[in-house]
């Protein structure tokens, strides 16, 4: 087992704090397994409750009669099965003295969990739980990460060939079977299609009007489609900045397939050889650093941003918090230079710091703002 001592650190600082703490992820992304380490950390009495067990569902029939009396901590593994828990634990959390906090996992992101944000708002606190990154597998593995992806399953397979497989399988039961789960009633055979033409898009700028002509609908439709597989953490929208500048800056966001095996399943390539012969390598090199590097500066989605200009000048990503405004550009290239366009982000974002994140082996400057970081070394040079 790979350890995942900054997420176990982080959801404890927050159990120590919100009578509710909720981790969110994906399905079979390692959020039963992170919880198995909090329950181990735990002081006190825990009990667990798996909803999708049968005699666990049995035992919540009086949801409020069956948790009212616990002490501890209290597990709900996939919450969203039973969303009407909510407003029960809005009651629960609100005794003095409590006697109980609530860890609860869900497979999707708040807006999905219906009524969990509204009904517990100020008592919960949000964990996002990816695959595994960088700096939990080492930088001595980022090419197996990079082309199986982080899911603990894909990762830790014993081959290629059987990480592929998991990987196709986990496509079909998402669709088939988690999706409905969430209250999705878009169909299977839809919601595949357009996964698998979005892959294709995976890096670009989101033209609705595009995919609604594609798919014989609205452009409402399909904005629906993908809101759908954002909110289940398995695509990333990422937002344009924009502000009152000279420049006509673009305005529709980027998006990304969130993990990178996915996206190789998604476009048919199995292995490392495929990959560096696809024409989508680079897409998928930026989309994967972005990842790795959001991860490690522990940005909210809040502080993220890309930005572009009509006339042509762009940044892969744009990180905000507090003073700090730092530009990311990702380079599958092992001889980064700086590019004009690059210039013109630097002085019209008024960046502090920008890093060209590229493929060679040694971190350099390549003007006074600007550092060319190797991948291999993101972990010892990002800061």
């Amino acid at each position: 087992m790979i350890p995942r001592g900054r997420h176990e650190s982080t959801v404890l600082r927050l159990l120590g704090s919100f009578p509710v703490v909720a981790i969110l992820g994906a399905r079979q992304v390692g959020k039963t397994t992170l919880a198995q380490r909090i329950m181990e950390f735990h002081q006190g009495p825990v009990e667990r409750f798996d909803l999708e067990d049968s005699a666990d569902l049995a035992r919540l029939d009086d949801a409020r009669l069956a948790l009212a009396g616990l002490r501890g901590l209290v597990v709900l593994d996939e919450i969203q099965r039973r969303p009407d828990l909510f407003p029960i634990l809005r009651v629960l959390a609100d005794r003095r003295p409590r006697p109980a906090s609530f860890l609860v996992l869900g497979s999707a992101a708040p807006e999905l969990l219906r009524q969990s944000s509204e009904t517990l708002a100020g008592r919960i606190a949000f964990h996002t739980l990816g695959g595994f990154h960088l700096d939990e597998v080492g930088a001595e593995r980022l090419d197996r990460l990079w082309l199986r992806g982080g899911f603990p399953p894909s990762f830790l397979a014993r081959e290629n060939g059987l990480s592929l497989m998991w990987r196709r399988q986990f496509l079909r039961t998402f669709i088939e079977r988690d999706l409905p789960q969430l209250g999705v009633r878009v169909p299977a055979a839809t919601l595949t299609r357009f996964w698998s033409m979005l892959a294709h898009y995976h890096g670009q700028i989101w033209n609705s009007s595009e995919f609604a002509r594609s798919f014989a609908v609205t452009d409402k439709s399909v904005r629906h489609y993908l809101d759908i597989l954002s909110a289940a953490l398995v695509v990333q929208v990422l937002p344009p900045w924009h502000a009152n500048l000279a420049k006509r800056q673009v305005k529709a966001p980027k998006v990304y397939i969130r993990d990178s095996g996915l996206l190789h399943s998604l476009l048919g390539i199995e292995d490392s050889r495929d990959l560096d012969r696809h024409p989508k390598v680079g897409a998928s090199w930026e989309g994967f650093m972005l990842q790795q590097v959001l991860e490690r500066l522990g940005a909210a989605p809040e502080e993220c941003f890309f930005w572009a200009a009509h006339s042509g000048a762009e940044i892969d990503c744009l990180w905000m918090r507090g003073r700090r405004r730092w530009g990311f550009e990702f380079k599958r290239t092992s001889a980064p230079t700086l590019t004009r366009s690059e210039r013109t982000a630097l002085d019209v974002l008024d960046l502090q710091k920008l890093y060209v994140v590229h493929a060679g082996r040694d971190t350099f400057s390549l003007d006074r703002k600007v550092i060319a970081i190797a991948a291999s070394r993101l972990l010892e040079d990002l800061g």
